[in-house]
């Protein structure tokens, strides 16, 4: 491996993969289809440095972060890993808007297989 190998991967980790939600009881494919970017891209180290910046805004005069308030910054860091997606409501596509994405953000087991797919440098390697 080069440096060059290195800086080209991060960088391609801009440009997304896709992941297909998977339904947790059934382990079937939900249809519900998002492109996140690599936890090496640039994205990925703004959503990040943004995280820090909007904790350190939300503490208290002692410097506590509420249990509340530090999951709503999570949940907005990991929805900046998100670039787009397909989702379907009766047949009609859900617009892509950060309000109708940490809405299924919310949902546990959706932020999980999220939150692991954009961690996992496996998915972004080289031809991935």
């Amino acid at each position: 491996m080069q440096l060059s190998d290195v800086t080209g991967n991060a960088i391609d980790q801009d440009k997304g993969r896709a992941i297909e939600l998977v339904d947790p009881f059934t382990g079937e494919a939900t249809g519900l289809r998002l492109w996140l970017v690599g936890p090496d891209s640039d994205t990925a180290r703004r959503a990040r440095l943004a995280l820090t910046d909007e904790l350190t805004a939300l503490a208290d005069a002692d410097g506590r972060v509420s249990a509340e308030h530090r999951e709503a910054a999570r949940l907005n860091c990991l929805a900046k890993h998100v670039q787009r997606w397909d989702v379907q409501e009766a047949g009609h596509p859900v617009p892509f808007t950060t309000g109708n994405l940490l809405t299924l953000l919310r949902v546990h087991w959706v932020q999980a297989q999220v939150d692991a797919f954009a961690g996992d440098r496996r998915n972004f390697a080289p031809g991935a």
